[in-house]
């Protein structure tokens, strides 16, 4: 509740003894608070999506004028005919009528039972008085309460009559040494923790509802004895990142080890994608620019290019290095979008001109334009654009009426610091007008924030960025992430460290895709 001292509204007296000063001051506080008040009612009641709704046109009906009941007759065609009046019912389709002609789902890989149905006449008829004609499928998707698998391995203890020796075979060997764990329910469980974001003490209650008595702390050091075998293949796919020409980077914050009593601290992974559609995510304690550096080095290819948002750590990087600074159009964009409730006329021009930007670059994709035409359609079609938006930009300072706190001047204002970076795609073919790749790609990491909240230490978040740049690039290349994780999980101890890199993704998809190591559960 706000005390009286807050709530009491100003007289006339008392508005009209402020100076001008303080009425700038007041104004500018009020178009702040005004601002931020939108915006947190965006977040709890608006829509988040930053989509403009598209102008239908004015001869379109609504879909729910075209299925209205009682208009049909309005809009019935021309070249409908007069039937007898009647009520037709649709019949009833029986069971037993036809057979189910789709399949909804991979035999190969999902697992199928056989229910016999005998046909009722045959009930108390003896095997020869009738005879089988076909066989008529349907199909009902089930699920069992719990899905794991306990595989007893019966070893065979036999005595050599001639030496009077007892051999045995010696037990399977684990994927982690000494573990009960099969290299199914490692792979399982790391992709339900970072695939599906399902917190480990959810998969605890799982196991103990399938009948399985285990610990919690197991389960944690599967994980991280898991994510360690793979830590050689991260280190490979990032390397191959380091050495891309063209790199997206981005940070988003995640919350590991302790702070003060009751409360974690803060920590940001950097993800970072290459021209390969490879994603890694560095984990770092903080925020500063020093960790750009850190995940990128000091060595980069010959022309390249990193794409990152406005922080000007990146800024710092890139001059540091020498390398070319490309600006996301989206998070240009996004200011605007945020500025019109303030300014709702100004905001719709920039918003209609960045669009058409993009309308640019869904011309080039639907038309699958080469590099070398890519860049002249761009220079031919989107570059005028950019040219009349920083003349609109330039045109909106010289205005009059806009505070320095205006969520239009601070758009404009950042628009124009980097028109530099902004423009370095119209010259390059091969660099993106924004950082969305980047952004869906590590959009796993937020999911799984809102599920498992935290990483009780800093190395339980390293081992997570590991897991997680190895499954996100897997989607990337449409590959089946549990298929990747079990081969790769019994190949890294056997296969040579100077050929590590085969085991990336990328990589791993032509070479031991056609033919992935399994698990005991597939023989």
């Amino acid at each position: 509740m706000s005390s009286p001292s807050t709530a009491r509204v100003l007289s006339l007296e008392e508005a009209a003894s402020f100076a001008p000063e303080q009425v700038v001051d007041l104004s500018r506080d009020l178009a702040a608070a005004r601002q931020q008040i939108d915006w947190f009612k965006r977040q709890l009641f608006g829509q988040k999506s930053e989509r403009r709704p598209q102008p239908v046109a004015s001869g379109q009906m609504s879909l729910g004028e075209l299925i209205a009941p009682g208009d049909s007759a309005q809009h019935a065609s021309t070249g409908a005919r007069d039937i007898a009046a009647h009520r037709r019912s649709t019949p009833a389709k029986r069971p037993d009528a036809e057979e189910d002609a789709v399949s909804f789902f991979d035999e190969t890989r999902v697992p199928v039972e056989v229910i016999e149905v005998p046909a009722p006449e045959a009930a108390g008829l003896a095997a020869g008085d009738y005879e089988i004609v076909s066989h008529k499928d349907s199909y009902r998707l089930a699920q069992r309460p719990g899905s794991y698998v306990v595989l007893k391995y019966r070893r065979t203890v036999i005595r050599l009559r001639k030496t009077g020796a007892i051999a045995c075979a010696l037990a399977p060997v684990s994927v982690i040494e000494g573990s009960r764990a099969e290299v199914s329910f490692v792979a399982g469980l790391l992709i339900d923790k970072l695939a599906y974001h399902l917190p480990l003490y959810r998969q605890h209650q799982r196991l103990t509802d399938a009948g399985l008595t285990v610990s919690r702390p197991w389960l944690t050091q599967l994980v991280h004895q898991g994510a360690r075998l793979l830590a050689p293949i991260y280190e490979a796919q990032f390397a191959s990142i380091r050495h891309s020409r063209i790199k997206a980077m981005d940070e988003t914050p995640i919350k590991a080890r302790r702070g003060e009593p009751g409360k974690m601290k803060a920590a940001y992974f950097w993800p970072v994608y290459g021209e390969h559609d490879e994603v890694c995510f560095p984990f770092f304690e903080s925020r500063r620019a020093q960790h750009v550096q850190d995940a990128l080095g000091l060595s980069p290819a010959e022309g390249a290019v990193l794409l990152s948002d406005g922080y000007s750590a990146y800024a710092h990087y890139a001059k540091k290095t020498g390398i070319t600074h490309a600006q996301c159009w989206a998070h240009t964009r996004r200011l605007f979008f945020e500025a019109k409730a303030a300014e709702p006329k100004a905001s719709a021009e920039a918003l209609d001109m960045i669009g058409a930007l993009y309308q640019v670059d869904a011309d080039i994709r639907a038309q699958q334009t080469k590099a070398a035409r890519k860049l002249d359609h761009r220079l031919i079609h989107a570059k005028p654009i950019v040219e009349r938006f920083f003349a609109w930009v330039n045109r909106q300072f010289e205005a009059q009426g806009l505070l320095p706190s205006s969520p239009l001047t601070k758009a404009l204002a950042y628009a124009r610091e980097r028109r530099c970076g902004l423009e370095v795609y119209l010259h390059d073919a091969d660099v993106p007008i924004d950082t969305n790749h980047l952004e869906r790609a590590l959009r796993a990491v937020p999911m799984g924030r809102k599920n498992w909240l935290f990483h009780w230490t800093e190395v339980g978040a390293k081992y997570a960025g590991i897991v997680h740049s190895l499954i996100v690039t897997c989607r990337l290349h449409e590959i089946d992430p549990y298929d990747y994780l079990v081969d790769v999980l019994q190949r890294v101890r056997q296969h040579p460290a100077s050929k590590v890199d085969e085991l990336t993704p990328r990589l791993w998809k032509q070479h031991f895709a056609a033919n992935p190591l399994r698990s005991a559960l597939h023989r």
